[in-house]
Protein backbone atom coordinates (compact mmCIF):
# COMPACT_ATOMS: atom_id res chain seq x y z
CA UNK A 1 0.00 0.00 0.00
CA UNK A 2 1.26 3.67 -0.91
CA UNK A 3 1.65 6.26 1.59
CA UNK A 4 -1.10 8.39 1.76
CA UNK A 5 -1.12 12.42 2.18
CA UNK A 6 -3.62 14.44 3.98
CA UNK A 7 -5.60 17.33 2.39
CA UNK A 8 -3.78 20.13 2.73
CA UNK A 9 -5.07 22.58 5.60
CA UNK A 10 -6.97 26.02 4.41
CA UNK A 11 -5.40 27.11 7.81
CA UNK A 12 -2.09 29.04 7.18
CA UNK A 13 -0.91 28.73 10.61
CA UNK A 14 -1.48 24.81 10.40
CA UNK A 15 0.07 24.81 7.25
CA UNK A 16 3.23 26.97 8.27
CA UNK A 17 3.25 25.28 12.12
CA UNK A 18 1.74 21.96 12.16
CA UNK A 19 3.15 18.62 12.48
CA UNK A 20 1.08 17.39 9.56
CA UNK A 21 3.01 16.80 6.19
CA UNK A 22 0.52 17.71 3.87
CA UNK A 23 1.73 18.59 0.25
CA UNK A 24 -0.22 21.25 -2.07
CA UNK A 25 0.29 19.96 -5.50
CA UNK A 26 -0.79 22.15 -8.06
CA UNK A 27 -3.23 21.88 -10.79
CA UNK A 28 -1.22 19.23 -12.59
CA UNK A 29 -0.82 17.42 -9.55
CA UNK A 30 2.87 17.98 -9.14
CA UNK A 31 5.02 19.41 -6.34
CA UNK A 32 8.58 20.51 -7.48
CA UNK A 33 11.33 18.97 -5.94
CA UNK A 34 15.25 20.43 -5.49
CA UNK A 35 17.82 18.10 -4.90
CA UNK A 36 20.97 18.98 -3.39
CA UNK A 37 23.86 16.89 -2.30
CA UNK A 38 24.04 15.67 1.17
CA UNK A 39 28.28 16.18 1.64
CA UNK A 40 28.75 19.58 -0.56
CA UNK A 41 24.94 21.34 -1.20
CA UNK A 42 25.55 21.66 -4.38
CA UNK A 43 22.59 21.79 -6.49
CA UNK A 44 21.91 18.73 -8.55
CA UNK A 45 18.43 19.01 -9.88
CA UNK A 46 15.06 20.21 -10.15
CA UNK A 47 12.54 17.97 -10.82
CA UNK A 48 8.69 17.18 -10.00
CA UNK A 49 6.89 14.87 -8.32
CA UNK A 50 3.40 13.49 -7.98
CA UNK A 51 2.14 11.84 -4.74
CA UNK A 52 3.10 8.07 -5.93
CA UNK A 53 6.75 9.21 -6.37
CA UNK A 54 6.51 11.46 -3.55
CA UNK A 55 5.54 8.38 -1.36
CA UNK A 56 7.48 5.80 -3.05
CA UNK A 57 10.11 8.35 -2.18
CA UNK A 58 9.75 8.44 1.45
CA UNK A 59 9.07 4.80 1.66
CA UNK A 60 11.95 3.53 0.06
CA UNK A 61 14.70 5.72 0.58
CA UNK A 62 15.15 6.05 -3.36
CA UNK A 63 14.31 9.91 -5.14
CA UNK A 64 11.14 8.91 -7.57
CA UNK A 65 10.07 11.45 -9.74
CA UNK A 66 7.54 12.08 -12.54
CA UNK A 67 8.56 12.93 -16.02
CA UNK A 68 6.43 15.49 -17.07
CA UNK A 69 7.87 14.82 -21.03
CA UNK A 70 7.12 11.10 -20.76
CA UNK A 71 3.99 11.15 -18.80
CA UNK A 72 5.77 8.37 -16.75
CA UNK A 73 7.06 7.60 -12.95
CA UNK A 74 10.66 7.43 -12.90
CA UNK A 75 13.36 6.39 -10.44
CA UNK A 76 16.43 8.27 -10.61
CA UNK A 77 18.86 5.68 -11.15
CA UNK A 78 17.42 2.97 -12.69
CA UNK A 79 18.72 3.05 -16.47
CA UNK A 80 22.24 4.69 -15.41
CA UNK A 81 22.96 3.59 -12.11
CA UNK A 82 23.18 6.66 -10.29
CA UNK A 83 20.42 6.04 -7.39
CA UNK A 84 19.74 9.12 -5.60
CA UNK A 85 19.86 7.57 -1.69
CA UNK A 86 17.60 10.24 0.37
CA UNK A 87 19.65 11.82 3.09
CA UNK A 88 16.61 14.86 4.41
CA UNK A 89 13.47 15.69 2.85
CA UNK A 90 12.12 19.08 3.94
CA UNK A 91 9.43 21.08 2.48
CA UNK A 92 8.97 24.70 2.22
CA UNK A 93 6.20 26.79 4.33
CA UNK A 94 3.42 26.37 2.43
CA UNK A 95 4.40 22.70 1.70
CA UNK A 96 4.55 23.46 -2.33
CA UNK A 97 8.03 22.51 -2.70
CA UNK A 98 10.12 19.71 -1.50
CA UNK A 99 14.12 19.85 -1.10
CA UNK A 100 16.06 16.55 -1.03
CA UNK A 101 19.31 16.25 0.43
CA UNK A 102 20.51 12.79 -1.37
CA UNK A 103 23.83 11.45 -1.85
CA UNK A 104 24.71 9.80 -5.17
CA UNK A 105 25.78 6.18 -6.21
CA UNK A 106 27.42 4.97 -9.31
CA UNK A 107 29.48 7.36 -11.28
CA UNK A 108 28.36 10.48 -8.62
CA UNK A 109 26.65 11.88 -11.48
CA UNK A 110 23.11 12.86 -11.81
CA UNK A 111 22.34 14.84 -15.05
CA UNK A 112 21.27 13.05 -17.94
CA UNK A 113 24.18 14.41 -19.68
CA UNK A 114 26.44 12.50 -17.70
CA UNK A 115 27.42 15.21 -15.58
CA UNK A 116 27.05 15.43 -11.88
CA UNK A 117 24.97 18.33 -11.92
CA UNK A 118 22.30 19.63 -14.11
CA UNK A 119 23.19 23.03 -14.02
CA UNK A 120 26.61 23.01 -15.34
CA UNK A 121 26.20 26.55 -17.61
CA UNK A 122 25.82 30.09 -16.45
CA UNK A 123 23.97 32.46 -18.08
CA UNK A 124 25.13 35.56 -18.84
CA UNK A 125 24.79 38.44 -21.58
CA UNK A 126 26.97 39.54 -24.75
CA UNK A 127 26.64 42.26 -27.20
CA UNK A 128 22.53 42.55 -25.54
CA UNK A 129 22.24 38.91 -25.46
CA UNK A 130 21.62 36.03 -23.96
CA UNK A 131 23.91 33.53 -23.84
CA UNK A 132 25.22 30.37 -21.77
CA UNK A 133 29.07 29.30 -20.89
CA UNK A 134 29.70 25.88 -19.77
CA UNK A 135 31.29 25.99 -15.96
CA UNK A 136 34.01 23.45 -17.49
CA UNK A 137 32.48 20.30 -15.97
CA UNK A 138 32.97 17.09 -18.08
CA UNK A 139 30.34 14.25 -18.14
CA UNK A 140 31.66 11.44 -15.49
CA UNK A 141 29.77 8.57 -18.05
CA UNK A 142 29.09 8.19 -21.74
CA UNK A 143 25.42 9.10 -21.75
CA UNK A 144 25.10 8.29 -25.31
CA UNK A 145 25.64 4.75 -24.54
CA UNK A 146 23.91 4.70 -21.34
CA UNK A 147 20.80 6.08 -22.42
CA UNK A 148 21.06 5.25 -26.47
CA UNK A 149 17.30 3.68 -27.12
CA UNK A 150 17.18 -0.28 -28.41
CA UNK A 151 15.84 -0.39 -32.17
Amino acid sequence: MTLQFHQASNDKRALEEGEAFTPRFDVNGLVTAVVTDATDDMLLMVAHMNAEALALTIETGIAHYWSRSRGSLWKKGETSGNFQHVVEIRTDCDQDAVWLRVNVTGHDATCHTGRRSCFYRTVGQKDGVAILSADGSHPLFDADDIYRKKS
